[in-house]
């Protein structure tokens, strides 16, 4: 079927197709930069303390074995409390050692009285031998018996000593001034004494003072040491540089001590050198075996200080995001420091002209423009507990 459309139709529709044909298409405006806020690093000159976990351990710790074998008599002390120096812990049964006394005295006697008359026939001899009674061989022979004698007396006073300190030995007492554990050994059991092989009784350690053991990294510790060259801190091997901990359950550096010890050599296989701060402990609260979280005074020093929240992450590495004059965003690697009023502390990588993205981070993008708004960046006043 043939349709016919109408001359005025086609005219309408060459003028539309021809319309069409001489427009232009319309390009499209380029998006602006996304807008960051700006501030450069501030800078204070601040107290640094750096963190480290570790625990605490008794200045003293004893493991009590007796001196001399036995049967255990009594044991006169509950398990867990503080003991004294010199207080009584367990009874051996003195008997055998007693009669051990005993004997030692009386070979003593004996050897007093061999000796007696050892002198006395010296005594007798020495005119007979200017008179020639007695050959000098013959008195020779009679002073060479008395010293024979003394010897003897020496040897038999010396074995008395020793019966009566293993006597003593039957006392056992605490050693130091503590908290003592458990009893490992029941009255009754026959126990072994003497320099090795010996039977472990029960423990103390010393409460007050206490020590907290922790371990540093390498490069602390050759931060320290080049501070202490230059003047800025001394070294905790010279002087007792404060520290604070705070326990598990505490959220401040409440408790304060003092550095006493550092190790000579580092660990090899960490990389991390000991060290030792001391801490009274007059109450008992720190008890050894307790972890906790100790502040080491690290130096005065100028700093540079921005907020957590400006740095981002790069796999292992830190990175902050730095704009330009014109707008062009930049990336630059960071070492960073403590937390001090809120604020994260850069040990390097950073100017203090820099101008870093405080606030859009997620809008920065490396060698793109952004459109920069200036910010401030403030200490972070702590919020008043209520």
């Amino acid at each position: 079927m043939i349709r016919i459309i109408p001359l005025a139709g086609l005219v309408l529709v060459a003028h539309a197709l021809a319309s069409c044909s001489d427009s232009k298409p319309v390009a499209a405006s380029a998006p602006p930069p996304p807008p960051v806020t700006v501030a450069r690093p501030l800078q204070k000159t601040i107290t640094e303390w750096d963190e480290y976990t570790g625990r605490f351990v008794a200045v003293e710790h004893v493991e009590i074995r007796a001196r001399v074998s036995g049967f255990i008599d009594t044991v006169n002390f509950n398990e867990g409390q503080l003991v004294k120096q010199g207080d009584p812990l367990f009874v051996i049964d003195p008997r055998p050692y007693r009669l051990a006394v005993e004997q030692a005295q009386a070979d003593l006697e004996r050897a007093k009285a061999k000796l007696q008359i050892a002198s006395l026939d010296v005594q007798r001899a020495a005119p007979l031998v200017r008179s020639q009674t007695v050959t000098e061989r013959e008195f020779d022979t009679r002073r060479a018996t008395e010293r024979d004698a003394a010897g003897q007396v020496s040897a038999a006073e010396a074995a008395l000593k020793q019966a009566e300190l293993n006597l003593e030995w039957t006392d056992v007492r605490a050693p130091i001034t503590g908290r003592i554990s458990d009893r490992r050994v029941d009255p009754g059991n026959l126990i072994t004494g003497g320099p090795s092989g010996a039977t472990l009784l029960t423990t103390i350690v010393s409460i007050d003072p206490i020590h907290f053991v922790f371990d540093g990294s390498e490069a602390d510790f050759l931060r320290y040491i080049r501070l202490s060259k230059a003047g800025s801190r001394p070294s905790s091997r010279d002087a007792q540089n404060p520290v604070t901990v705070r326990l598990a359950d505490e959220t401040e550096f409440k408790h304060e001590g003092r550095m006493n010890f550092v190790d000579n050599v580092l660990n090899t296989k960490t990389g991390t050198i000991r060290g030792r701060a001391v801490f009274d402990n007059k109450d008992g609260l720190l008890t050894p075996g307790f972890f906790g979280r100790l502040r080491l005074f690290g130096g005065e020093n100028n700093a540079l200080l921005i907020p957590d929240t400006a740095i981002a992450s790069d796999q292992s590495r830190k990175i902050v995001f730095t704009v330009a004059d014109d707008g062009t965003v930049g990336t630059k690697l960071v070492e960073l420091g403590p937390i001090v009023d809120g604020l994260r502390v850069i040990r390097s990588g950073l100017a203090a002209t820099d101008r870093i993205v405080i606030d859009g981070l997620q809008r920065a993008r490396p060698n793109q423009k952004v459109k920069p708004e200036e910010g401030v960046i403030a200490p972070v006043e702590p919020v008043a507990a209520r």
